[in-house]
């Protein structure tokens, strides 16, 4: 696979923001009494109260005696689906094991049926897994794009595992590229994104408590793109469930702008005549630039223009402003522009106040109440970090909430850590550096040791390939 020019039809259906959309995965059918589970006789210790935990509100939930927790154990066990997590790690990043314990499998009541993991046909399904080896802690996720709640196994779930947390995600309860088909009116889709996190952090504090018979001392939120904005969102509105979190190149919906709709029509518009070169390809780069793609990242925009964009700016669009191009949906793909109803033309601030308000209903603030911490790359052409995350940094100080936020601007890092294995020269994963993040908050938390001030973490002058898989200081 070429990720520079070309990519193939399996990671197509899989990418978009962060992979921000995901085509259905296959079913899973994970048994019962699959090879890693131990029998009865052996859970005494091991796996302790399994068959009295009960997810509160769950309208179906099945639980397993698992000897792994960790993809290590779950890919050949079945319960984990690798298609949720295709392209979000560097493919050499080493997977921890030996974490033994309960998974449970479920779902809340909804009306969707779009996830058709274990052949439920059902959204709003979550993973929740309880090591036996506990550190008192529990880790919450949404997944990133709309992929289904295995999507952080591989970059979240199986470290924060092997350190002893309890781990819970949801597929944000609708999933794929039709996401936007959910609810009933724009913006309703995204809401519900934010409600099923909130609904599962309830039921996974629950769950916690009645497996090892008392609360978690520590509830932490953590998630990339989209998955990274469930974070700042939940910080802002229920920062009563939550002890802190890190937020990893989180989306930014703001009703004022920027969003998605305000850098993404102009890169579709100008992206064609830059790529063809001629006399105006020059023009067409400093309107790429101007609409937040940085100068030296010129490299990624032919996979993303490919990948990402186009998709990306039609769905979103569609399930906030659906009216733009009337009975068609999801707009006309690759369309150019001047051509009716095209998504290279929209403008969003042109657009009736209705749009605006959907926006507003899932709008960031800022106001954050608990510590956060934020990662974000340099060369991010998905959700460009000027028009992102130094934004949000400034909501929150703007908010007077600065004293709880910490931002780090990792340089040479992208949208999607697998793009590193193609350009391991030009690129740095930031899966270490969401790591480093991670252990910076619990310090935080437990210590009032505060991380060092927000700023750009330089890549290192002599790093390699293996140690920037390994190793990112947030040190200044």
């Amino acid at each position: 696979m070429v990720l520079s020019t070309g990519i193939s039809a399996g990671w197509r259906g899989r990418a978009v923001l962060g992979a921000l959309a995901l085509s259905t995965a296959v079913a899973l059918l994970p048994s019962s009494a699959s090879a890693s589970a131990r029998p009865a006789s052996d859970r005494a210790g091991h796996c302790a109260n399994q068959s009295h935990l009960r997810v509160p509100g769950a309208a179906h939930q099945r639980s397993d005696c698992l000897n792994e927790l960790t993809t290590a154990g779950t890919v050949a066990s079945g319960h984990t689906d690798p298609a949720d997590w295709a392209g979000l790690t560097p493919k050499d990043l080493t997977v921890p094991e030996g974490v033994p314990g309960i998974q449970i499998d479920g779902y809340f009541p909804d009306s969707s049926t779009t996830n058709t993991n274990h052949g439920w046909n059902h959204d709003s399904q979550f993973v929740i897994r309880l090591p036996d080896r506990w550190n008192g802690g529990l880790v919450v996720a949404g997944t990133p794009g709309n992929r289904e709640q295995y999507a952080n196994d591989r970059a979240i779930a199986d470290w924060v595992l092997a350190r002893g947390y309890a781990y819970a995600a949801t597929d944000k309860g609708n999933t794929g590229l039709a996401f936007h088909q959910d609810g009933s009116r724009p913006g309703d889709a995204v809401v519900e994104w934010n409600n099923r996190v909130t609904q599962l952090t309830r039921a996974a504090r629950a769950v916690v408590a009645q497996r090892y018979h008392r609360p978690p001392t520590r509830t932490l939120a953590t998630g990339m793109s989209n998955g990274g904005y469930l974070v700042r969102w939940q910080l802002e509105n229920h920062p009563e469930l939550y002890d802190g979190g890190v937020d990893w190149e989180g989306t930014l919906w703001d009703a004022k702008g920027p969003n998605l709709f305000t850098f993404l029509p102009p890169t579709l518009r100008h992206y064609p005549a830059y790529a063809a070169g001629g006399p105006d390809a020059e023009a067409a780069r400093s309107a790429m630039h101007e609409a937040g793609f940085p100068a030296g990242s010129e490299f990624l925009w032919p996979f993303h223009h490919q990948v990402y964009w186009d998709l990306t700016q039609r769905i979103y669009r569609e399930e906030f402003d659906p009216s733009y191009d009337g009975a068609t949906e999801a707009g006309t793909p690759y369309c150019a522009p001047r051509t009716p109803g095209c998504d290279a033309d929209y403008d969003y601030a042109a657009r009736p106040a209705e749009v605006h308000k959907a926006v507003q209903r899932v709008a960031l603030t800022g106001r954050i109440g608990k510590p956060l911490i934020t990662l974000h790359g340099t060369l991010d052409v998905l959700l460009p970090i000027t028009k992102d995350s130094d934004v949000y940094a400034r909501m929150i100080r703007e908010a007077g909430r600065g004293h709880l936020h910490r931002y780090y601007r990792i340089e040479d890092g992208t949208h999607t850590d697998s793009l590193a294995d193609a350009f391991p020269d030009r690129l740095r994963p930031l899966l270490p550096c969401h790591r480093s993040s991670f252990t910076a908050l619990e310090s935080w938390l437990t210590t009032g040791h505060r991380p060092p001030a927000s700023h750009t973490v330089a890549r290192p002058e002599d790093a390699t390939p293996a140690s920037l898989l390994t190793s990112c200081r947030l040190e200044g």
